[in-house]
């Protein structure tokens, strides 16, 4: 089964769930008219994604607008074997609709196996372990959802990398580029290329804009 990443950078200062986002979760009842708007796409993705996995003859056990419900209701207490999955999918179109800037990193057929190995030839070449993206991509969601999401072993993943690491990050791995083995060039430089970017946007975004308070990148393991 192929995943593939795609990145949103969003979320307030000190703390990573993007704002819409973290006013949805847990808000039955008690939502705006931007946030009900919003909730409508949230819900048409939900169903689209459920569509899919009928398609592929896939049951979790509940199907994703109900782990959609749940969340906003403020729990995830499904006892069906894999809801984890439905939750993590529901959790992911609500992070796409209030995130910024989507962007696709790539396809793997194992991303934890590449992501790992990835690691430990950075670590090799002196790259600091602050910098390494495996633990980051599988982290799940933010702590401050205040309540438990179980987490899905088989995927699908979230993950969340600070905005502020996105340069050095991008400095280090680019001073050992050349020096890493060649089945790993081609996808650290996508991956250098798109901290650069997500850097640079921050940046300008940071000393423009008055209410700009995004300070995370996230990371959707899909499948």
């Amino acid at each position: 089964m192929k995943r593939k990443f795609s990145g949103q950078w969003a979320g307030s200062a000190g703390s990573p769930v993007p704002r819409q986002g973290r006013h949805t979760i847990g808000a039955a009842g008690r939502l705006t008219d931007d946030q009900q708007r919003i909730l409508a796409v949230i819900r048409e993705m939900a169903e689209k994604s459920q569509l899919s996995l009928d398609g592929q003859g896939i049951d979790w056990g509940i199907s994703i607008p109900d782990a959609l419900d749940h969340l906003i209701a403020g729990h995830a207490n499904s006892d069906a074997a894999y809801a984890a999955g439905a939750y993590y999918r529901a959790l992911q179109h609500i992070i796409d609709c209030n995130a910024s800037d989507p962007a696709d990193l790539g396809v793997y057929s194992k991303p934890a196996t590449f992501f790992s190995l990835l690691d430990k030839e950075l670590l090799r070449l002196g790259v600091s372990s602050d910098f390494l993206m495996h633990d980051h991509l599988f982290s799940g969601p933010p702590q401050e959802i205040p309540f438990l999401i179980p987490y899905p072993m088989d995927g699908p993943h979230i993950g969340m990398f600070p905005l502020a690491k996105a340069k050095p990050a991008a400095d280090a791995y680019r001073t050992v580029l050349d020096l890493a083995d060649k089945s790993f060039r081609y996808d650290l430089k996508i991956l250098i290329d798109r901290l650069e970017f997500e850097h640079t946007e921050w940046e300008y975004a940071t000393n423009k804009i008055d209410w700009f308070d995004s300070d995370t990148i996230f990371f959707s393991i899909t499948g």
